[in-house]
């Protein structure tokens, strides 16, 4: 008969843990909850600061009007340069999200293992291309080559090319992230493949496909190097003429005003680099209202959001 709480015969009882191995364990979870706090505070902190010292600036000299003005000498206002910047964005968004949807999808879909490591390695390499060397090839191969002159088209071309690999990466991360369950159902229900790939697979990939869209827009706004290439500076609004039609853009305003000696450049300097710190949260608010959207019926929303089904 075994008495209750020991060990059956033959078979040696283990000890229970020593009370200074619990102690170890909290105090490695707690080393572990300030190293992610610190870390996240190196984040955190110097984005804070560059956003308040920038907002701090341009406020103590804002200027509604600048808003819809253009540039006149060393004032003015920028509504050039918000103009050219939001149309430029618009053709990253169409070349570059259609170009790089597409490959993503087809890497993901369609692509076999061999060709598809081929053509992931090519994606990686032009992702790290210095964005001075995409312009300086823009603008031999545009720009001087096909007579464009400095114009928008070939902005918009400079900028995608820059951009295509990180919404292909994103893409087809967020297809492959879905479950393959939710093929092999559609199949099994006689889909055809571009059905079930519309109608099941690309909505759950919906908030990954738009983050590496927005990834792209931001990046595209914060460059200058391949747009003083190909774009070049206009102090008018877009002409939308294939050759010879410079654009002005934010961050030419911001890297050139502010070497000026003049305070009213310096002015504009900083409500541009504002008005693009304004854009790039508003693109991340879109994202988070487009992710909120996609996944309001999504079966597993309630764990994700804290909040166990009734």
């Amino acid at each position: 008969m075994t008495v209750l709480g020991s060990a059956p015969p033959g078979v040696t009882a283990t000890p229970p843990p020593p009370l200074h191995h619990g102690r170890r364990r909290r105090a490695r979870n707690r080393s572990l909850w300030v190293l992610s706090a610190l870390a996240l505070a190196l984040v955190v902190i110097p984005v804070v600061w560059i956003i308040l010292g920038v907002v701090a600036r341009s406020v103590a000299h804002w200027q509604w009007r600048a808003l819809v003005t253009y540039p006149a000498g060393n004032g003015g206002g920028l509504l050039n340069a918000i103009e050219g910047t939001l149309v430029l964005v618009l053709g990253v968004l169409v070349l570059a999200g259609g170009v790089g949807v597409a490959g993503g999808v087809y890497l993901a879909e369609y692509c076999g293992e061999g060709r598809g490591q081929f053509l992931r390695g090519a994606s990686e390499v032009l992702s790290g291309v210095p964005s001075i060397v995409i312009g300086y090839v823009g603008f031999i191969s545009l720009v001087v080559y096909l007579h464009w002159g400095n114009s928008l088209y070939a902005g918009m071309i400079a900028l995608s090319i820059l951009v295509v690999p990180y919404v292909t990466k994103m893409t087809e991360v967020a297809l492959r992230n879905v479950p393959t369950s939710y093929r092999e159902g559609g199949e099994a229900l006689g889909m055809r493949t571009g059905y079930v790939l519309r109608k099941l697979v690309l909505r759950p990939a919906l908030p990954g496909i738009a983050t590496g869209l927005v990834l792209a827009v931001a990046i595209s706004i914060g460059e200058t190097a391949p747009l003083l290439y190909t774009a070049g500076y206009s102090s008018r609004g877009p002409t939308f003429s294939l050759h010879t039609s410079p654009v002005g853009y934010l961050t030419y305003v911001v890297w050139t005003d502010y070497n000026q000696p003049f305070a009213s450049s310096h002015d504009l300097a900083n409500m541009a680099a504002t008005l693009l710190i304004t854009l790039v949260v508003l693109l991340i608010l879109g994202t988070r209202i487009i992710v909120a959207t996609t996944q309001r019926f999504s079966p597993d929303r309630p764990q994700r959001v804290g909040r166990a089904p009734k």
